[in-house]
């Protein structure tokens, strides 16, 4: 205690004699020798006292092993649950091709990331787009505020880009070529989910809701509208540009491998923990809540669309199962770090609700082929867990009321549908220009695992 008003007194006449000295009174009156030894003394003093009361930020070896165990966590999603889940859902000619689109996704987006990608997501540069002061990860070096090597933060937000592109893949899987899928990817995380990035999550971002200057101060915690609206809203244009399968609806073969779909899903829950908890960058109270919120948010949208299958069709399905854990993990994804219990129980409901409404009845009055429900499960899911968070969170920024926060939601909502979709058809007709996006009947006959890679993923031996 004696030591504290020590150097409480040392700071206090340190920043009085420093004050005085800068005083018209002090230009007036030259300081004596010994006043200028004081003064000095005190300055001294408190730059000490100024080390004491803030520490240098040191490593923290519990936040980086965390950290650094959800970007695996998040990677896994990828490859192989996504691979797994998507893998299983299409028909047997078809499952290296989407194999493939989940590993060329890796492989291109973490390229791109490394050398421009992180840079322009989260260089300053303006409120819509980064710059180019972090290429090649120029100067990203040191820790952040939790102890974190900058470096973890980078690898993170690279499996965030990673799974958003072959998330897309179930809108337009069965019929997209490799080599268009490939310069695609490159595009479309250059110029949709960089910016969208932006917006949501770098410092001058003009949705990130940390900036005071904001036009809509949205909060997505771990990827609500960079990640599942944004892939959703992809997913649907690129099933509507390339056009129904051959033989849409009626002559199409069900799923080939529901275990590997239920296991691919199971890989994806688990990843998920990585991918909600993670978002907070830290192993503290939050996280532990968006872990928890997390698990219940999937295990009651599982039950919900269970429920509902039960009710409208008279049996309870492995696929529904699965598919409505996602729809819950999806739905929760913007709220978890924001929403009580009593939150994430309502938005899972409504989030696997909604999901089921559009997949089971408007998409087939729509006649729309979004192969593996792409839309259905991360667009329509996405944009009821963005708008609820308004409504769930526990706290608004800045005392707002938690209508206006609504509001904020769907600004960044609204956003995300129009760039991306706008985007979206761009890019797809400047691939189209350079090489061939769509499949021909011979190619979709045959199956793409032997049009586009000359493999195929079973091989009879007499």
């Amino acid at each position: 205690m004696m030591k504290q008003k020590t150097l409480s007194f040392l700071l206090g006449l340190g920043l009085s004699l420093g004050a005085w000295a800068q005083s018209p009174a002090a230009d007036a009156a030259a300081l004596s020798p010994a006043t200028t030894a004081v003064a000095n003394i005190a300055e001294t003093a408190v730059a000490e006292v100024a080390a004491v009361v803030a520490p240098p930020v040191v490593l923290n070896s519990g936040n980086t092993a965390f950290m650094m165990i959800c970007s695996a966590l998040v990677l896994l999603m990828t490859l192989p649950g996504l691979a797994l889940f998507y893998g299983g859902l299409v028909r047997k000619k078809n499952i290296l091709s989407v194999l493939m689109y989940c590993l060329a996704s890796a492989a291109i987006v973490s390229v791109v990331w490394v050398i421009y990608g992180f840079s322009f997501a989260f260089g300053d540069g303006n409120a819509v787009f980064g710059d180019t002061s972090k290429l090649f990860l120029n100067g990203v070096t040191g820790l952040d505020a939790f102890g974190v090597p900058n470096l973890v933060f980078v690898m993170f937000q690279l499996t965030f880009a990673i799974i958003t592109p072959a998330l897309i893949a179930g809108g337009f899987a069965e019929r997209m070529r490799f080599p268009a899928y490939c310069l695609f990817t490159l595009l479309w995380v250059s110029l949709i989910y960089c910016p969208i990035a932006h917006w949501v999550w770098s410092a001058k971002g003009f949705l990130f809701h940390g900036n005071p200057d904001a036009w809509a101060k949205a909060y997505d915690f771990a990827g609500g509208t960079v990640v599942h609206i944004n892939a959703g809203v992809a997913a649907l244009v690129c099933a509507i540009y390339l056009g129904k399968r051959k033989g849409f609806p009626n002559r199409l073969s069900p799923p080939h491998n529901l275990p590997f779909a239920i296991v691919g899903a199971c890989l994806l829950w688990v990843g998920w923990f990585g991918f909600n908890a993670g978002s907070e960058l830290a192993a503290d109270e939050t996280a532990a809540s968006a872990m928890l919120y997390t698990q219940v948010a999937a295990a009651v949208a599982a039950v919900t669309w269970l429920v509902l299958d039960g009710i409208f069709h008279g049996k309870a399905t492995a696929l529904g199962a699965i598919t409505g854990a996602v729809a819950g993990l999806v739905a929760i994804t913007p709220a978890c770090g924001f929403v009580d219990l009593k939150g994430s129980l309502i938005i899972a409901v409504l989030g696997a609700t909604a999901a089921w409404a559009f997949v089971v009845y408007l998409k087939p009055k729509l006649n729309l082929d979004d192969t593996l429900d792409a839309f259905g499960v991360h667009g329509v899911a996405g944009i009821v867990g963005a708008l609820l968070t308004g409504i769930f969170c526990v706290a608004t920024k800045d005392g707002i009321s938690h209508f206006a926060q609504f509001m904020n939601q769907l600004k960044a909502v609204v956003c995300t549908l129009g760039f991306t979709a706008v985007g979206t058809w761009i890019i797809l007709m400047l691939v189209n220009c350079i090489t061939r996006v769509r499949a021909d009947e011979r190619e979709e006959t045959v199956g793409l695992d032997v049009s586009q890679h000359k493999e195929s993923a079973y091989t009879v031996i007499d």
